[in-house]
């Protein structure tokens, strides 16, 4: 166990006036079925500042989320003083859609979903929209991955006006060979996002997905920092940082060395903890703000 532990995730760092400031944020699902407001309020008392929301947890579609529930959503989020960072899991638990499909028409579908998610997101009022669900991009049957991934920047290019309009971006995820076997790595991602050529589609990165990457995990942030635009906090574990054997220590380091300045945000997986929801989301930032306080910038609370 690293010398310092315990559980989940982070929101941004952010630079000013030579001082580092970490802010953090939670995956909204990790607090499973919680009723909105009470999840919103654990995470404010906590110290959270941002919720990053699974679309799955409002509507089984983003489609059939109605206006008056997104009003709501934003409410609730302006009530309990936090702030929407986005989306993630953005094709998970859905139907007809798949971003590396030879099939041009559902691309294309694809493409307008994603559009209808850069709207949730806009209306929520986050700007990011990670693109992991690797069971909708799993390379289909004779589908090579350079195919793949032109199929993939095809869909990517057809939401772009939609996003650039909004003013949201997608930050690809690349994932392990545990998940799947499409953007397994870091540069497979600034492949994609380099095929696509546009500022509103960049890198997202993710410590347990890095965990399989050739390098470590400060090494790989260092080297791919001009491309990221979004980070996850987790363990390889499938837990939250701390909870395992990776010291986060030297990835906040490196974070703040690149100069990063987007969120943070924690993302698990097994939901099961000792003391309850409210001890990991608890627990998580106080091992985040142990980390600081051992690089030298321990947070306000």
């Amino acid at each position: 166990m690293p010398r310092l532990f315990l559980i989940a995730g982070a929101y941004a760092t952010i630079l000013r006036r030579g001082d580092w400031i970490m802010q953090y944020a939670i995956c909204n699902e990790t607090f499973v079925d919680w009723p909105f407001d009470r999840a919103f309020a654990v995470a404010r008392e906590c110290g959270y500042t941002g919720i990053e929301f699974a679309p799955f947890t409002m509507g089984p579609d983003a489609t059939s989320i109605s206006a008056a529930r997104r009003g709501e959503v934003r409410a609730q989020l302006a009530s309990a003083g936090l702030e929407a960072v986005g989306l993630h899991w953005l094709l998970a638990r859905t139907q007809g859609y798949y971003l590396t499909s030879p099939d041009a028409a559902v691309r294309g579908r694809t493409s307008a979903y994603l559009g209808e998610l850069a709207r949730l997101c806009a209306e929520l009022g986050g700007k990011i929209m990670v693109l992991g669900s690797p069971q909708q991009r799993n390379l289909l049957p004779g589908v090579t991955h350079a195919a793949g991934m032109d199929y993939a920047a095809d869909v990517l290019r057809g939401v772009c006006p939609t996003l650039e309009k909004l003013g949201v971006t997608i930050a690809v995820e690349p994932l392990g060979p545990q998940e799947g076997d499409f953007l397994q790595t870091a540069a497979a991602g600034v492949e994609l996002v380099g095929k696509v050529s546009s500022p509103q589609v960049r890198l997202h990165l993710d410590v347990k997905a890095m965990s399989s990457e050739p390098f470590a995990v400060a090494d790989t942030i260092r080297r791919f920092a001009p491309w990221m635009v979004h980070f996850h906090s987790n363990d390889p574990n499938r837990r939250g940082p701390g909870m395992g054997e990776m010291d986060f220590v030297p990835i906040f380091q490196a974070l703040n060395d690149v100069g990063y300045a987007g969120w943070v945000s924690v993302e698990v997986f097994e939901y099961e903890y000792p003391t309850g929801l409210e001890g990991l989301a608890a627990d998580s930032i106080s091992y985040m703000r142990r980390c600081n306080a051992a690089l030298g910038r321990e947070l306000p609370k």
